[in-house]
């Protein structure tokens, strides 16, 4: 069985197809890249994948091997994600399902990361941090659900990194997170930041305005580099991340994390986990950018996993939603 997932929440639009056995036939993605200094808005993001949406499904199939008649179900991104984009890929997944005559399945991108993440590495139970642009949860399964035990209470991580990466006119290419990080690796001075953690969420705002004042006097006076601001942007934040992460374990009684989304691709973020999670015994589980990045895979194999187990999108339900929790849905393929 063949699905192919069309994902575009944000500022990529990837198409990927995958098969029941766990196999990654394709996928192909593009991002949409702005100059420095400025981020993405939903109007150009939207044009952006209705211009590349066709082009990746054609790709795609050519690079699996195979032709729109061996497609048994076609999935999207339902949410969250933004309205323009989201849309736009929508329409694109219901005029694929309707010429080549196949099911449609909506998907939430967050368990989309989780169940990408979980084929990819093999992990089984572990707790799950969500790390991304627009998200940051630490989650583990439950029931049937896949239980939120924290969050993040205003901005996103990857959000808050990308913005502080206009303040310093750091290019998009490949992304402004990714730029921080090699940034980050010349920096040799810690400053001390701002650090909220309240309970099992996260805060991230009062710490952006506090970095973004803080860095004009700064560099005017050259008390530290652009990299010794990023350098302990970095560690503050994960070092918030981890905290919370070792309590969600805690409370779970398990050893082993699995890091997703894309912020997922940090090797800092990796590498501070990997001590926190060795001191308990367990195991770390992280991906490239291959998968942690948002891709069309990520969306075809839960939209596999659902359509096996009875679940379709019904045609007039294939609506898109910004806000979609990770926690609505019904994980009917675990136990």
């Amino acid at each position: 069985m063949l699905v192919l997932g069309i994902e575009g929440s944000a500022n990529k639009i990837g198409v990927g197809i995958v098969s029941d056995n766990g196999d990654i036939l394709s996928n192909p993605r593009h991002t949409y890249i702005t100059p420095p200094g400025q981020g993405f808005l939903p109007k150009e993001t939207a044009l952006h994948h209705q211009k590349h949406a066709v082009r990746l499904v054609k790709e795609s199939l050519d690079i699996a091997g195979v032709t729109p008649s061996d497609i048994a179900c076609i999935a999207y991104t339902k949410g969250p994600g933004m309205g323009g984009p989201l849309v736009s890929c929508a329409v694109v997944a219901r005029m694929l399902a309707q010429l080549w005559k196949v099911p449609i399945v909506g998907v939430n991108h967050c368990v989309g990361h989780i169940e990408m993440g979980r084929v990819v590495t093999g992990a089984e139970d572990p707790v799950v941090l969500y790390v991304s642009g627009g998200n940051t949860q630490v989650i583990a399964y439950s029931e049937q659900r896949y239980r939120i035990f924290g969050e993040t209470i205003d901005l996103a991580v990857g959000n808050c990194l990308d913005r502080f990466a206009r303040v310093l006119s750091l290019s998009n290419d490949p992304s402004p997170g990714y730029n921080i990080e090699q940034l980050a690796r010349q920096g040799s001075k810690f400053l001390e930041m701002p650090y909220s953690v309240k309970g099992m969420d996260v805060s991230f705002s009062g710490l952006l305005s506090y970095i973004e004042e803080a860095a004009k006097s700064l560099l005017a006076k050259q008390e530290a580099t652009p990299a010794d601001l990023c350098f302990s942007l970095q560690e503050t934040i994960f070092a918030m991340l981890v905290e919370i992460t070792e309590r969600a374990m805690a409370h779970c009684n398990t050893s082993d994390v699995l890091i997703v989304g894309g912020v997922g691709c940090n090797l800092r973020l990796q590498e501070m986990m990997q001590v926190m999670v060795s001191e308990r015994g367990g195991r770390l589980y992280s991906i490239d950018e291959r998968y942690c990045i948002d891709n069309g895979a990520m969306i075809a194999w839960p939209g596999l996993l659902a359509f096996k187990n009875g679940q379709v999108t019904p045609f007039e339900e294939t609506t898109c939603t910004q806000r979609f929790r990770t926690d609505d849905v019904l994980v009917t393929w675990r136990d």
